[in-house]
């Protein structure tokens, strides 16, 4: 089971690294995308325990 879990994180490191070469430019609009979700879960949490203290 070890060796399962460590093939599979080499192969996802493997591919990320493969997908940033080969285009750069959507590896880029996919981690902003990532990051715009991340920023806008927090948004909506920050405007949800605001709603709850008031």
């Amino acid at each position: 089971m070890g060796n399962a879990k460590k093939i599979l994180t080499y192969g996802a490191l493997v591919f990320v690294l493969y997908t940033i070469i080969t285009s750069p430019a959507r590896a880029a609009d996919l981690v902003q995308i990532g990051f715009e979700g991340i920023s806008d879960a927090a948004q909506g949490v920050g405007t949800f325990m605001t709603e709850l203290i008031s």
